[in-house]
């Protein structure tokens, strides 16, 4: 299924922006959960994880890259967010990668650009979910 590491955990995440808030305690008390709450950490254009494809299945991304809008220019104010993590995927097809993106989930089925202009390269793709096998758990779980 994948998991986040090192890329996604860069001490400015919180287990909201990973899509793990479902998992702290509405009723308990936890180390942390005064500031979960604080207005700048649950802020809906906060970047948080998502998941990525390309546009054409043969093109390739790579870690770094940023994300602007379509039709954009590549400059400080356009950037949304960044790819975290990239890696090839026999069972999509396609590379597919992990992104910090302001306002995550909200923009799934978007096309944006991750632009890379330390390898030259400006890939078109797709936001989507960041679970690419079994989302419902029928396999983990026949």
């Amino acid at each position: 299924k994948g998991h986040v590491s090192g890329p996604e955990l860069v001490g400015q995440t919180t287990a909201q922006d990973l899509g793990f808030g479902g998992m702290m305690s509405k009723k308990k008390d936890f180390i942390g959960r005064v500031l979960a709450g604080r207005a700048a950490l649950i802020d809906a254009n906060r970047p948080s994880l998502v998941g990525l494809r390309p546009v054409l299945s043969g093109d390739r991304f790579s870690s770094g890259a940023q994300f602007l809008p379509v039709g954009s220019t590549p400059v400080a104010d356009n950037n949304l967010g960044y790819i975290t993590s990239v890696a090839y995927s026999p069972h999509v097809g396609s590379w597919i990668g992990l992104g910090l993106i302001s306002g995550g989930s909200a923009r799934l089925g978007e096309k944006i650009r991750a632009y890379d202009p330390v390898r030259n390269k400006d890939t078109l793709v797709e936001i989507v979910s960041p679970v690419f096998i079994d989302p419902k758990g029928a396999r983990l779980r026949a």
